[in-house]
């Protein structure tokens, strides 16, 4: 038996002895846990094969993947990782597999906010690593990293659970991980703006209904790790959020994979509420299934935040036009002369030592309310709060815009297809910006049409103007059930031919099915009366005729 089948053995009869006992109407084997994890890996270093999965937990069968997560699993040799070390990583799904389950309409994306969303293309890696001195192995070090792997961004919650399970597992071993996926089989779905307990390992871990707290700053467990990114790039804040908002290439060098993690998902989520729609890496490495893709120099450096360790990327980023530095990286006696750093000098980066780039004029306030001397969390709290007034001031004036682009609502009426929203003018929204513009709720100044001109051309305001105009379509679709509801169909019916009736039938059918398969939020009340129409109209037509309609 291959040692990976073996592992997963004892895993898999307990999946067939619940499925042989399940009643009807109780949830099929392992689905809760698939709504919280794809799968629990353990990665070993061998010393024929280098990193290989040792243990795996998993439901979807990952095998495309197992080579990246292998390879993601481990920090770099340059990083020099003794000890425990907590990062995170983020791959793309293999081309022709088979999408998430859950699918773009399911319940859970329709009501989380958008950061929050379960991921469609990609999935969240969250590792535990820990590398000890260990005389009873060949190479003389324990290396091993627990991981999990989800669509879900909760970054907080699965290094919280990691902080629990992986010391443990690494007493005590497998069946210890098969207990832990037992209890996670268990959970409650998550469900935005509900609060769950989650209990594991003798642990009630407790979400609240303020969610975004799991992934606010994208960071670990902790409430101080968002200053603790930024600290060194504080006075070039304005300029790292415009960077996000713009959705520009970023490279952030780091001296680990946790620093570089922490700092990648912080940056990301910067521009919360507003959704970054770029692709990021919290740590990328040269295994990467987009190595090539991502370090070409045939085309423009692509719209991406990635977060290396290697002093290889050095040398492969210099054109990249932003680079960021933290820290010093670990510089190898035996790295290869050609990477060096005697070209540094030529590139264009933001030293965090040397404070080389002009800061952007920030506000008074801001600096006196970040102060070294303050809790932690209190710097946290003023940072974040400061980048969502600046987020805000931003992206109100574009959502006021936006809503003068909706039909109004005396203009729904029942017997036609609803308006349509008019289409967006950029220079129809930058004209609006002299009395309607950020400065009304920003005290920053600056080149605020510039940034809104280039940020038109970004992914991100791709991605945000495709959202609400979804959501705008289906607040139309919404209005058009209600009045549907509301309207005489008697006195409608008194001139129409059995043609137009059956149409009508048809119709209301249609918005019925489509209203369901998109799980518009329409009330029941709604649905019900809509249906109750929907009859009374069939009546009224030769019993030949209802007969035929009824059938279908």
């Amino acid at each position: 038996m291959d040692p990976l089948e073996h592992a997963e053995a004892p895993h898999r009869r307990t999946r067939e002895k619940g499925a042989e006992n399940l009643k009807p109407g109780c949830w099929p084997p392992w689905s809760r846990f698939s709504s919280w994890l794809e799968c629990v890996c353990v990665v070993t270093f061998d010393l024929e094969l280098g990193q290989a999965i040792e243990v795996h937990h998993d439901q979807h069968r990952h095998h495309n993947h197992q080579t990246s997560i292998c390879y993601m699993s481990f920090p770099d040799s340059y990083s020099g990782c003794l000890g425990d070390t907590q990062f995170s990583f983020r791959l793309r799904q293999s081309v022709g597999q088979k999408g998430s389950r859950f699918g773009p309409e399911d319940t859970y994306n329709r009501d989380a906010p958008v950061t929050l969303q379960r991921e469609v293309a990609h999935y969240y890696g969250f590792v535990y690593f820990r590398q000890v001195k260990d005389v009873s192995v060949k190479r003389g070090y324990f290396q091993k990293s627990l991981v999990l792997v989800s669509r879900l961004p909760y970054v907080n919650l699965f290094h919280s659970l990691l902080q629990l399970i992986a010391p443990e597992y690494f007493e005590k071993l497998e069946p210890c991980l098969e207990a832990v996926c037992n209890e996670i089989d268990q959970w409650p779905s998550p469900v935005p703006g509900m609060t769950l307990n989650l209990p594991v390992m003798g642990v009630v871990i407790v979400i609240f209904k303020s969610v975004t707290d799991c992934f606010h700053f994208g960071c670990q467990m902790t409430s101080d790790l968002s200053c603790r990114c930024f600290q060194s790039l504080l006075i070039h804040i304005q300029m790292l959020w415009e960077l996000m908002l713009l959705g520009e290439p970023v490279v952030i060098m780091a001296p680990s994979p946790t620093v570089s993690s922490e700092t990648v998902l912080a940056l990301v989520s910067s521009i919360s509420p507003l959704k970054y729609c770029c692709d990021f890496r919290p740590y990328f490495t040269i295994h990467d299934s987009e190595f090539k893709e991502y370090t070409t120099r045939t085309q423009a450096p692509p719209n991406v935040i990635l977060g290396v360790t290697n002093p290889f990327f050095i040398k492969t980023f210099q054109y990249w036009p932003h680079v960021i530095r933290l820290g010093e990286l670990k510089m190898s006696g035996d790295l290869p002369k050609q990477l060096k750093v005697k070209k540094l000098a030529k590139l264009k980066t933001l030293d965090t030592k040397s404070g080389k780039c002009c800061p952007h004029s920030l506000p008074v306030p801001f600096w006196q309310g970040i102060q070294r001397k303050r809790p932690s969390e209190a710097q946290c709290a003023i940072l974040r709060r400061h980048l969502l007034e600046l987020t805000q001031s931003f992206i109100i004036p574009l959502e006021r815009y936006l809503a003068s682009l909706m039909p109004l609502q005396k203009s729904v009426t029942p017997w036609k297809t609803p308006p349509q929203i008019r289409p967006f003018s950029q220079e129809e929204f930058m004209g609006t910006l002299e009395h309607a513009g950020p400065q009304l709720t920003s005290v920053l100044k600056g080149d605020w049409m510039g940034l809104y001109r280039r940020f038109f051309r970004s992914p991100n305001f791709d991605g945000w103007y495709r959202l609400r105009h979804k959501e705008m379509t289906q607040k139309l679709e919404l209005l058009h059930l209600e009045v549907i509801c509301e309207a005489d169909l008697q006195l409608w019916l008194k001139d129409k031919s059995e043609v137009e009736i059956v149409d009508l039938v048809l119709k209301l059918r249609e918005k019925l099915t489509k209203a369901c398969r998109q799980q518009l939020p329409v009330k029941d009340e709604v649905l019900e009366k809509l249906e109750c129409r929907i009859q009374m109209v069939i009546g009224s037509l030769p019993e030949d005729l209802q007969t035929v309609l009824l059938r279908h």
